[in-house]
């Protein structure tokens, strides 16, 4: 019998778990999505809630347990994930990395630069000499750029750059406002201090870039300002490690939006364009390729 493993991706706003037990997950295995683990966003007991719900949800009999999470930055952070992990999964073979690293695992890859823009933005990579290379995913209070809570702070900014100009809410601010119940900019603005989660408001992110889609200018300026920040982040980790490592983008800002996706493609302007791809299958699918490879060693 195959051993059974759990790959976890921890984002900032969800976490995606995949039991693996020697079928696809929609043969045999369990997939699920929760609402987030990630430590920094939830803490400590917000964290330990939803990794019991999961455990309970994937059942008895795994043997290695991989978490890519958001923010696993420190060996202390990852050591306070690993200790939960262990307390619910007792027995398995555990790791926590950085969620950059399931990407790369996902996408099928040993070598080679991830591009992450979610509720934040990372880039990071490793070339055929296994050296690596990191910029951003310095949480909100630092960094994100290009990031989901980035894109809505930045059509907050908007509302209030037309509200003491004087003129009329535009397309986008009028469907923010109506998005979030506010009636003016300066409500807008109260409620963005009163609930400043990054999660809350990163949700936000498709209304913006669906009008940036639609030609409303201020939401293409927005999305503009947004890929040249995450091609910045690329361009930089690049120039690091090679350029001609392949280039994944993932995160939902990336996939699930082509406009921006290929803006940043654009601005990174490697030279060889088919080197630069969309994560075809969930990151989760990473974490479960690391579990696996524990079981292996």
């Amino acid at each position: 019998m195959t051993p059974a493993v759990l790959g976890l991706h921890i984002g900032g706003s969800k976490t995606h778990a995949v039991r693996w037990d020697g079928t696809h997950a929609e043969g045999g295995g369990v997939e699920i999505t929760e609402a987030s683990a990630n430590l920094s966003s939830v803490g400590h007991q917000g964290a330990d809630a939803v990794l019991r719900r999961i455990a309970t949800s994937v059942g008895s009999g795994i043997e290695a347990v991989c978490a890519g999470a958001a923010g696993a930055d420190t060996p202390a952070s990852r050591a306070v994930l690993s200790a939960l992990l262990t307390e619910h999964f007792p027995g398995a073979r555990i790791e926590v990395v950085h969620d950059t690293r399931i990407v790369l695992a996902a996408a099928g890859l040993d070598a080679g630069v991830v591009l992450v823009a979610g509720t934040g933005s990372v880039a990071w990579g490793r070339n055929g000499d296994g050296l690596e290379a990191r910029s951003g995913g310095y949480g909100y209070l630092l960094g994100d750029e290009g990031g989901g809570y980035s894109v809505v702070r930045d059509a907050v900014r908007e509302a209030l750059r037309e509200y003491y100009a004087g003129l009329e809410p535009g397309t986008l601010v009028r469907s923010l406002m109506a998005a979030t119940a506010n009636v003016d900019a300066l409500q807008l603005m109260d409620s963005f201090y009163a609930k400043p989660e990054p999660d809350h408001w990163a949700t936000l992110a498709p209304l913006v870039l669906e009008l940036a889609a639609e030609g409303d200018s201020a939401a293409v300026r927005i999305q503009a300002e947004a890929a040249h920040h995450l091609a910045s982040l690329a361009r930089q980790v690049l120039g690091e490690l090679g350029l001609d490592l392949p280039l994944v983008m993932a995160g939902s800002l990336l996939v699930n939006h082509s406009q921006l996706a290929g803006s940043v493609a654009r601005k990174v302007s490697l030279e060889d364009p088919s080197s630069i791809r969309i994560l075809s299958q969930t990151p989760v699918h990473g974490a479960v390729e690391l579990a696996r490879q524990l079981i292996k060693d």
